[in-house]
Protein backbone atom coordinates (compact mmCIF):
# COMPACT_ATOMS: atom_id res chain seq x y z
CA UNK A 1 0.00 0.00 0.00
CA UNK A 2 1.26 3.43 -0.91
CA UNK A 3 1.94 5.86 1.84
CA UNK A 4 1.41 9.61 1.81
CA UNK A 5 3.65 12.36 3.02
CA UNK A 6 1.87 13.80 6.07
CA UNK A 7 3.02 17.36 5.31
CA UNK A 8 2.38 17.68 1.56
CA UNK A 9 -0.21 14.93 1.04
CA UNK A 10 1.72 13.58 -1.96
CA UNK A 11 2.19 9.87 -2.51
CA UNK A 12 5.58 8.53 -1.44
CA UNK A 13 5.83 5.82 -4.11
CA UNK A 14 4.71 5.27 -7.68
CA UNK A 15 1.31 3.75 -8.26
CA UNK A 16 0.95 0.08 -9.16
CA UNK A 17 -0.24 1.12 -12.61
CA UNK A 18 2.89 3.19 -13.18
CA UNK A 19 5.14 0.35 -12.03
CA UNK A 20 3.30 -2.02 -14.37
CA UNK A 21 3.70 0.37 -17.33
CA UNK A 22 7.43 0.62 -16.65
CA UNK A 23 7.76 -3.17 -16.36
CA UNK A 24 5.89 -3.64 -19.66
CA UNK A 25 8.19 -1.08 -21.29
CA UNK A 26 11.24 -3.04 -20.16
CA UNK A 27 9.59 -6.27 -21.38
CA UNK A 28 9.09 -4.67 -24.81
CA UNK A 29 12.77 -3.64 -24.85
CA UNK A 30 13.75 -7.21 -23.94
CA UNK A 31 11.67 -8.44 -26.88
CA UNK A 32 13.47 -6.03 -29.23
CA UNK A 33 16.83 -7.24 -27.91
CA UNK A 34 15.80 -10.86 -28.52
CA UNK A 35 15.06 -9.97 -32.18
CA UNK A 36 18.18 -7.83 -32.72
CA UNK A 37 21.08 -9.06 -34.83
CA UNK A 38 24.56 -9.62 -33.42
CA UNK A 39 25.82 -6.52 -35.21
CA UNK A 40 23.09 -4.39 -33.64
CA UNK A 41 23.78 -5.86 -30.20
CA UNK A 42 27.44 -4.94 -30.59
CA UNK A 43 26.48 -1.29 -31.07
CA UNK A 44 24.09 -1.06 -28.12
CA UNK A 45 25.28 0.21 -24.73
CA UNK A 46 24.66 -3.06 -22.88
CA UNK A 47 26.62 -4.29 -19.86
CA UNK A 48 28.66 -7.39 -20.78
CA UNK A 49 26.68 -9.77 -18.58
CA UNK A 50 23.40 -8.58 -20.07
CA UNK A 51 24.77 -8.85 -23.63
CA UNK A 52 25.84 -12.44 -22.93
CA UNK A 53 22.37 -13.22 -21.53
CA UNK A 54 20.72 -11.77 -24.66
CA UNK A 55 22.95 -13.83 -26.96
CA UNK A 56 22.22 -16.99 -24.96
CA UNK A 57 18.50 -16.17 -24.98
CA UNK A 58 18.45 -15.79 -28.76
CA UNK A 59 19.42 -19.44 -29.16
CA UNK A 60 16.07 -20.56 -27.73
CA UNK A 61 13.61 -21.43 -30.50
CA UNK A 62 10.59 -22.93 -28.71
CA UNK A 63 7.79 -20.36 -28.52
CA UNK A 64 6.88 -20.85 -24.85
CA UNK A 65 10.49 -21.18 -23.71
CA UNK A 66 11.40 -18.05 -25.68
CA UNK A 67 8.55 -16.12 -24.06
CA UNK A 68 9.66 -17.27 -20.61
CA UNK A 69 13.28 -16.35 -21.39
CA UNK A 70 12.19 -12.89 -22.60
CA UNK A 71 10.44 -12.35 -19.26
CA UNK A 72 13.56 -13.48 -17.43
CA UNK A 73 15.67 -11.10 -19.52
CA UNK A 74 13.28 -8.25 -18.66
CA UNK A 75 13.59 -9.13 -14.97
CA UNK A 76 17.39 -8.92 -15.23
CA UNK A 77 17.13 -5.62 -17.12
CA UNK A 78 14.91 -4.10 -14.40
CA UNK A 79 17.80 -4.65 -11.97
CA UNK A 80 19.96 -2.29 -14.04
CA UNK A 81 20.12 1.41 -13.21
CA UNK A 82 17.71 3.83 -14.83
CA UNK A 83 20.62 5.49 -16.69
CA UNK A 84 21.50 2.19 -18.40
CA UNK A 85 17.87 1.63 -19.40
CA UNK A 86 17.51 5.20 -20.70
CA UNK A 87 20.69 4.84 -22.79
CA UNK A 88 19.41 1.53 -24.16
CA UNK A 89 16.01 3.08 -25.02
CA UNK A 90 17.71 5.92 -26.86
CA UNK A 91 20.00 3.55 -28.77
CA UNK A 92 17.09 1.31 -29.80
CA UNK A 93 15.12 4.35 -30.96
CA UNK A 94 18.14 5.58 -32.91
CA UNK A 95 18.48 2.16 -34.54
CA UNK A 96 14.81 2.27 -35.52
CA UNK A 97 15.22 5.73 -37.06
CA UNK A 98 18.25 4.55 -39.04
CA UNK A 99 16.26 1.60 -40.38
CA UNK A 100 13.41 3.91 -41.44
CA UNK A 101 15.85 6.24 -43.17
CA UNK A 102 17.50 3.37 -45.03
CA UNK A 103 14.14 1.97 -46.11
CA UNK A 104 13.05 5.37 -47.40
CA UNK A 105 16.30 5.72 -49.35
CA UNK A 106 15.81 2.29 -50.92
CA UNK A 107 12.25 3.24 -51.91
CA UNK A 108 13.51 6.43 -53.57
CA UNK A 109 16.14 4.47 -55.53
CA UNK A 110 13.56 1.90 -56.60
CA UNK A 111 11.19 4.68 -57.65
CA UNK A 112 13.84 6.30 -59.84
CA UNK A 113 14.86 2.98 -61.38
CA UNK A 114 11.26 2.21 -62.28
CA UNK A 115 10.71 5.69 -63.71
CA UNK A 116 13.87 5.52 -65.80
CA UNK A 117 12.85 2.18 -67.29
CA UNK A 118 9.20 3.16 -67.87
CA UNK A 119 9.56 6.80 -68.98
CA UNK A 120 12.95 6.73 -70.70
CA UNK A 121 14.67 9.99 -71.73
CA UNK A 122 12.21 12.33 -69.98
CA UNK A 123 12.90 10.74 -66.59
CA UNK A 124 16.62 10.54 -67.40
CA UNK A 125 16.75 14.29 -68.07
CA UNK A 126 14.98 14.97 -64.76
CA UNK A 127 17.36 12.66 -62.89
CA UNK A 128 20.42 14.28 -64.50
CA UNK A 129 19.14 17.73 -63.53
CA UNK A 130 19.01 16.58 -59.91
CA UNK A 131 22.33 14.64 -60.12
CA UNK A 132 24.66 16.48 -62.53
CA UNK A 133 27.66 14.23 -61.76
CA UNK A 134 25.88 11.20 -63.25
CA UNK A 135 27.19 9.65 -66.45
CA UNK A 136 24.39 10.08 -69.01
CA UNK A 137 25.72 7.46 -71.39
CA UNK A 138 26.15 4.80 -68.70
CA UNK A 139 22.63 5.37 -67.40
CA UNK A 140 21.14 5.28 -70.92
CA UNK A 141 22.85 1.96 -71.69
CA UNK A 142 21.75 0.44 -68.36
CA UNK A 143 18.15 1.62 -68.83
CA UNK A 144 18.03 0.30 -72.41
CA UNK A 145 19.51 -3.06 -71.38
CA UNK A 146 17.20 -3.37 -68.36
CA UNK A 147 14.19 -2.72 -70.59
CA UNK A 148 15.43 -5.32 -73.10
CA UNK A 149 16.01 -7.85 -70.29
CA UNK A 150 12.47 -7.38 -69.08
CA UNK A 151 10.95 -7.78 -72.55
CA UNK A 152 13.05 -10.86 -73.36
CA UNK A 153 12.40 -12.34 -69.90
CA UNK A 154 16.15 -12.67 -69.27
CA UNK A 155 18.01 -12.50 -65.93
CA UNK A 156 18.03 -8.92 -64.56
CA UNK A 157 21.78 -8.12 -64.69
CA UNK A 158 21.43 -4.56 -66.01
CA UNK A 159 18.37 -4.04 -63.84
CA UNK A 160 20.49 -4.74 -60.75
CA UNK A 161 23.47 -2.77 -62.03
CA UNK A 162 21.19 0.23 -62.60
CA UNK A 163 20.09 -0.01 -58.97
CA UNK A 164 23.72 -0.07 -57.78
CA UNK A 165 24.64 2.96 -59.89
CA UNK A 166 21.58 4.92 -58.72
CA UNK A 167 22.32 4.04 -55.09
CA UNK A 168 25.90 5.30 -55.40
CA UNK A 169 24.81 8.53 -57.10
CA UNK A 170 22.06 9.26 -54.58
CA UNK A 171 24.34 8.48 -51.61
CA UNK A 172 26.93 10.86 -53.05
CA UNK A 173 24.26 13.58 -53.41
CA UNK A 174 23.08 13.05 -49.80
CA UNK A 175 26.64 13.35 -48.48
CA UNK A 176 27.16 16.56 -50.43
CA UNK A 177 23.89 17.97 -49.07
CA UNK A 178 24.90 17.09 -45.50
CA UNK A 179 28.28 18.76 -45.97
CA UNK A 180 26.63 21.94 -47.27
CA UNK A 181 24.11 21.93 -44.43
CA UNK A 182 26.94 22.03 -41.90
CA UNK A 183 26.31 18.64 -40.34
CA UNK A 184 29.02 17.99 -37.74
CA UNK A 185 31.77 15.68 -38.90
CA UNK A 186 32.53 12.36 -37.29
CA UNK A 187 35.80 12.04 -35.38
CA UNK A 188 38.69 12.34 -37.80
CA UNK A 189 36.49 13.26 -40.79
CA UNK A 190 36.77 17.03 -40.47
CA UNK A 191 38.48 18.71 -43.41
CA UNK A 192 41.76 20.43 -42.73
CA UNK A 193 42.32 24.10 -43.37
CA UNK A 194 45.58 23.48 -45.27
Amino acid sequence: MRGRDPETGEYLDESRSQKRREALDVLAMAGKLMEASRATLGQLPLPDDLRALVIDSQRITSHIARKRQTQYLAKQMRRESEEVLDALRAALEHTKEDARREAAALHRIEHWRQRLIDEGDAALAEFLAAHPTADRQQLRVLVRNARAERLANRPPHSFRELFRVLRALMAEAEEAAEDEAGVPYEDGDAPRGD
